[in-house]
């Protein structure tokens, strides 16, 4: 026993991990209890399938440790039954008697890793380490997949050298090393959901999940479900446990868009997941630990909500830490040509066709006859109906005057010239500070001035 609990070189841990340990021999789940018992968020140990299997059914595990060996019923039909339930974490079984056949058998019923018993502690920890690791891959490529299912061809950063714009960027920046709960307001349309993603980008988080979740589109009843998990059975339909989207976010941001529509019992058990740092699944008597930075964005007036009674207090002020405001297009129209641009390229390179010259008349009413209520969202369809039809048109626009294209129409290089030029001028000729503004390094700055003679 004394070269069991040999402590590894580099001690590993993991503070956000609940174990379950399935042995018959109480010395193996003492043994296995103390060495893991500093290391794990909870350790449960237990000497049968049949207590387990109850225990299972009420909590959530993120790693079971189980003895294929065990009076009444074998590890490696429990396992099997585990996985059909819908069962998604771990499992490392061990066991004093094994061959290659029990092995096979062992991976094809699901297992995560294999021990043969008598094992010294560094090969557990390696091995615990290894579905640790797994783990965090799969939460990641779940949310890589979410996110290309839901948000393919979302823009990518912010767009725009107004002072509003500015600001804006400015205080993202001043923010997003800050572990503080952030909310950003605006209307519909700009561009809260690509202020989100910046914040997480540039903070510390950076490198860890960032998990969307549109409050408006998840049924009232189904929400909790959704942000928390659930156990199986936790409600009519329930076959198999569910992780939960804060599961998914650990270790980075939870962005909840139009948060005024939560229902205002699941807001009390947000503001707890949020002050407490743990979360409780649906049906379960487990509070698993979790360590995610809340970004919240509305549209509407959260003070009126308030006043109402339609949005609780407590849970304002906590989101309320920091405020971003997105200003809406009608108060930075100087941004429309870059953003035209942008879109131009980007949509034309999706969409496998040329970028479209944009008659200057066009350009004229974007900025000066339409204030553009559905903001940049509203622009960039505007852009994607023109590459489609072929043209851009001033009655795309549905409240403008129609204006007729000019004879000199822009070309896309005109355009980006136009702006560049623009933003020269507005440095006062400060080629450092332009190529800034514009996403550029300085050689590429003045290699484009020199081809046009500046």
């Amino acid at each position: 026993m004394a070269d069991r609990i040999e402590t590894p070189p580099t001690p590993l841990s993991w503070p956000e991990y609940s174990v379950l340990i399935v042995d018959d021999e109480p010395g193996m789940r003492s043994f296995l209890a103390r060495a893991l018992g500093g290391r794990c968020a909870q350790v449960e140990t237990l000497g049968s399938v049949e207590e387990a299997e109850q225990l299972v059914a009420r909590m959530r595990f993120d790693l079971v440790i189980l003895d294929i060996t065990l009076p009444g019923r074998s590890g490696v039909d429990w396992l099997g039954e585990l996985r059909e339930k819908g069962y998604t974490g771990d499992v490392i079984l061990i066991t004093a008697f094994a061959d290659l056949d029990m092995a096979i058998n062992a991976l094809r019923a699901g297992a995560s890793d294999f021990l043969l018993k008598p094992f010294r502690l560094p090969q557990m920890l390696n091995a615990i380490q290894r579905c640790h690791e797994r783990s965090r891959l799969l939460r990641e490529n779940f949310v890589l997949r979410r996110e290309i299912d839901e948000l393919a061809g979302s823009v990518e950063g912010l767009i725009g050298d107004s002072e509003a714009m500015r600001q804006t960027c400015a205080l993202i920046k001043r923010i997003a090393p800050m572990p503080s709960t952030v909310l950003i307001l605006g209307e519909s349309g700009t561009g809260k959901e690509v202020a989100a993603r910046a914040l997480h980008r540039m903070s510390p988080r950076g490198a860890g999940p960032f998990v969307p979740l549109n409050c408006a589109a998840v049924a009232a009843d189904l929400m909790e479900s959704e942000l928390f998990g659930h156990v199986r059975g936790a409600y009519t339909g329930a076959q198999n446990a569910r992780d939960g989207l804060f599961y998914y976010a650990n270790g980075g941001t939870l962005f909840l868009d139009e948060v005024a529509e939560m229902p205002l019992p699941l807001q009390a058990k947000l503001l707890r997941a949020i002050e407490e740092r743990k979360i409780r699944p649906v049906g379960s008597e487990q509070e698993i630990p979790v360590d995610v930075r809340i970004v919240a964005a509305t549209n509407r007036n959260l003070a009126d909500e308030v006043a109402a009674n339609r949005f609780r207090r407590d849970l304002y002020y906590r989101l309320q830490v920091v405020e971003v405001r997105m200003p809406p297009l009608r108060e930075h129209a100087g941004d429309i040509p870059a953003l035209v641009v942008h879109f131009n390229q980007l949509l034309a390179q999706q969409l496998g066709i040329a970028p479209l010259a944009v008659p200057e008349g066009v350009m004229h009413a974007m900025m000066a006859d339409y204030d553009w209520p559905g903001n940049i969202r509203e622009l960039k369809n505007v852009v994607e109906r023109s590459l489609i039809l072929g043209e851009f048109r001033g009655d795309f626009l549905p409240t403008a005057k129609a204006a007729p294209a000019a004879a000199n129409d822009l070309s896309l290089d005109e355009l980006e010239k136009r702006h560049i030029l623009g933003v020269l001028a507005a440095t006062r000729g400060n080629k450092s500070e332009a190529a800034r503004r514009l996403g550029l390094s300085r050689k590429t700055l003045e290699r484009r001035c020199a081809a046009w003679g500046v």
